[in-house]
């Protein structure tokens, strides 16, 4: 059989029917922003592969550094040992999180680091005493597939299958210039049940839901209020952290910091799966006890993998060098010049930006969800020109690794503007 036979015959791709689907592209190589196919082509990767890579594929300087930790130490158990990649990393990652946040607990992906978040929200509360069962969530959200983070993202038809099996939680509406006002009156009622454990939130802008952006002032004000009546806050900042938003957290545009922090996606730059969930001292203070019982009890056989924190470690090296920040802003600057040039064109939804995001939702008939037949376009019109731009239905988003250049940005929009003449 040939590669596509035997990807067909052995393999069940993520988020793809099983049938009446073209197959797969054969990626063989990879460098810059570039994929580099079997049969030749060279694919610019607008969509950083799922959010993932910040720097570049294939970078030389992460890839030296995964080589020496390979012939090094590959893995160890992280229960009763530790390593110096895992606690290089941590103190990386402290000193550019929120100042509040003081412990790094690792898991190995984006929906991980969230199940972690929740279960150490609940525990806090297990042990203290208190009987706190009760979540908040923003309608829309997305926070993985586990069943931790199914439970605390939209009720949809992603969730439907396992709907029965899912804890319930109090979702507040997405929050529009419309309805700041009701919404926050609705969240300040659910924290004066004072049944609250825990209020989750994608800081500023959702994700999977169709790059939605909120307020940043009102979630401060509802983190301030949560916090003010014991409700511990979790940010997941799976896909806005590291740069995404412009800032390197989500959170650095807010004055209320959360109480636990939940990383993964760029974590590594895109190079090897690792997840962090992060906290403050008093969440770390209710598990201060020689008790076996009020032991976090959570880990995963890959907790804090050596390789992992490795390129992790490079990434953040990388990040925080100027020429990354410029980049950001560049990029930055390039996306709020598009979104201005576009803001009245014909047939266009929205619109919108923030850092290195770029939203653009066209109108449709009829579904605008994430099973709008607009994806059957929108995917293969900009594959057939050689960039990847994975559609949420109705929309496209741009978001590059940091080392694209302003020409393949120029061939990104200009691929988007020629759609613009199809509608």
């Amino acid at each position: 059989m040939n590669w596509q036979d035997k990807d067909k015959a052995y393999i069940w791709h993520p988020f793809t029917p099983l049938l009446g689907v073209s197959e797969p592209l054969c990626v063989t190589s990879a460098s810059g922003v570039h994929l580099q196919t079997e049969d030749g082509r060279k694919i610019i990767d607008a969509n950083s592969s799922w959010w993932v890579n910040l720097h570049g594929h294939a970078h030389p300087y992460i890839a030296e550094k995964v080589a020496e930790q390979v012939n090094t130490l590959e893995h160890v158990i992280f229960a009763g040992f530790t390593h110096k990649p895992a606690i290089n990393l941590a103190e990386n990652l402290l000193s550019i999180l929120p100042e509040n946040q003081s412990k790094i607990f690792y898991s190995d992906n984006g929906s991980t680091a969230v199940e972690v978040a929740i279960k150490m929200a609940f525990q806090f509360w297990y042990n203290l005493g208190q009987d706190k069962k009760r979540v908040i969530a923003i309608d829309g959200a997305y926070h993985g597939d586990t069943f931790g983070s199914m439970s605390v993202g939209e009720r949809s038809d992603f969730t439907k299958p396992f709907t029965n099996h899912l804890f319930d939680v109090e979702f507040i509406d997405f929050p529009t210039s419309a309805n700041e006002s009701s919404v926050f009156e609705r969240f300040k009622t659910l924290v004066d049940s004072n049944e609250i454990a825990s209020f989750i939130f994608e800081p500023i802008i959702q994700g999977a839901s169709g790059m939605r952006i909120y307020n940043a002032e009102l979630l401060d004000r509802m983190i301030q209020y949560a916090q003010d009546h014991n409700v511990i806050c979790i940010a997941d900042e799976v896909m806005t952290g590291f740069g995404r938003t412009g800032k390197l957290f989500a959170s650095d545009y807010l004055e209320h910091k959360p109480d636990i922090i939940c990383l993964s996606k760029g974590l590594t730059g895109g190079t090897m799966a690792l997840g962090v969930t992060s906290c403050t001292n008093a969440i770390v203070d209710a598990f201060m006890s020689k008790d076996l019982y009020k032991t976090f009890l959570h880990g995963h056989s890959f907790t804090a993998n050596p390789i992992a924190c490795a390129s992790a470690n490079a990434s953040f090296e990388l990040l925080t060098k100027q020429e990354c920040q410029d980049n950001i802003q560049r990029i930055t600057n390039q996306h709020e010049r598009f979104k201005e040039k576009h803001k009245l064109t014909p047939k266009l939804k929205d619109i919108r930006s923030l850092g290195t995001i770029l939203a653009i939702e066209f109108e449709t008939e009829n579904d605008s969800s994430y099973f709008s037949e607009m994806r059957n376009r929108l995917y293969p019109f900009f594959l057939e020109r050689d960039i990847l731009l994975r559609p949420l239905g109705n929309l496209i988003y741009v978001i590059p690794p940091y080392i694209i250049s302003n020409d393949e940005l120029a061939k990104v929009y200009d691929a988007i503007e020629e759609f613009f003449s199809t509608l």
